[in-house]
C-alpha cells in the first residue's frame, strides 16, 4: 500500500505524540503506512501524488484568521506549506481531510470567509448531515447517522462558504461542521481524532490559550465524561480504507 501522511503543526511534543498515537488507532494503519510530517519544524517533503494514498492534516493551537503580524514564525512557515501542499492537493486531486485547524487553511485556500464568528467553546455539540452530507462517499464508507455528537472547541470557523464547496454537515452555532471541494477533499470542525479522554487530556495542555476559561475547566470535564462521541472517528478509518492504494 501506498502510504497516507499525517500533517502535525503541534509545537508540543506530548501532544504532538498522542496525536500521532490517536490517528494511527482510528484509522487503523501502521507506523510504515502513515508518513509523519510536523509542519511547525520541517518542511513538507517532496512527494509525488501518484507515490501517497491521502493526506491527513489535524487540530492546533494555531488560528489561521489571526492577523499576520500576530503569528508566530513557526505559524507563517506551517501556514505557508500547508498552502504550498494544498495548492497540489486540488490541482493533483490528492485525497486530502482536515480537522478543526484543517477546515480553516482548506476553507482559506479555497476562498471561503473564516472569522470567530462561529466560534465553539470545548465541549460536545451536536452535528446533522445535510442532504449532500448523506450521499457522500467517505460519510456514507464512515457509517454516520443523520445526527451525531461531535467534540469541538475553536476560536475560529467558516462564516462564508465559496460556490463550489459542498456543506456535508451543520451546526446550531457553527453552521459548517463539514465540508468538500472537488472529489476528495474533506475538511471538518469538530474532531474525528478525539475521544472524550483525549480531548480532555488535550485542554489541560491547553487550558491557557482562551478556548475556555480556566476556572470553569473540571465543570467542562465533568459535562465531556457524559457525552459519548464515538461516531466522528469512523470519518478516519474509512478515509484510510476508501482511498488507499
Amino acid at each position: 500500500m501506498k502510504p497516507f501522511v499525517q500533517i502535525a503543526t503541534r509545537p508540543e511534543d506530548d501532544v504532538a505524540l498522542t496525536e500521532r498515537a490517536a490517528v494511527l488507532a482510528f484509522t487503523g494503519l501502521a507506523e510504515e503506512d502513515l508518513l509523519w510530517v510536523r509542519l511547525d519544524r520541517e518542511p513538507f517533503p517532496e512527494l509525488r501524488a501518484e507515490d501517497i494514498s491521502g493526506i491527513i492534516l489535524c487540530g492546533s493551537p494555531f488560528t489561521v484568521s489571526d492577523p499576520a503580524e500576530t503569528k508566530s514564525e513557526a505559524q507563517i512557515r506551517a501556514e505557508a506549506e500547508i498552502f504550498r501542499v494544498l495548492d497540489r492537493v486540488v490541482a493533483e486531486d490528492v485525497p486530502f481531510l482536515g480537522a478543526c485547524y484543517g477546515i480553516g487553511t482548506l476553507g482559506t485556500h479555497q476562498g471561503a470567509v473564516i472569522d470567530r464568528t462561529h466560534g465553539e467553546p470545548l465541549g460536545a455539540v451536536e452535528v446533522e448531515l445535510t442532504p449532500a452530507g448523506r450521499e457522500d462517499p467517505l460519510v456514507a464508507t464512515a457509517g454516520l447517522g443523520d445526527r451525531f455528537t461531535g467534540l469541538v472547541g475553536h476560536k475560529e470557523a467558516v462564516h462564508t462558504l465559496p460556490e463550489h464547496a459542498t456543506l456535508l454537515a451543520t451546526g446550531r452555532f457553527a453552521p459548517v461542521q463539514m465540508f468538500r471541494v472537488g472529489t476528495r477533499q474533506y475538511a471538518t470542525q469538530f474532531h474525528p481524532e478525539l475521544d472524550v479522554p483525549s480531548i480532555i487530556e488535550r485542554a489541560r495542555v491547553y487550558r491557557d490559550h482562551g478556548y475556555f476559561s480556566p476556572d470553569e475547566m473540571e465543570g467542562i470535564f465533568a459535562a465531556l465524561r457524559s457525552q459519548s462521541a464515538d461516531e466522528p472517528p469512523k470519518l478516519l478509518r474509512a478515509f484510510a480504507t476508501l482511498f488507499a492504494r
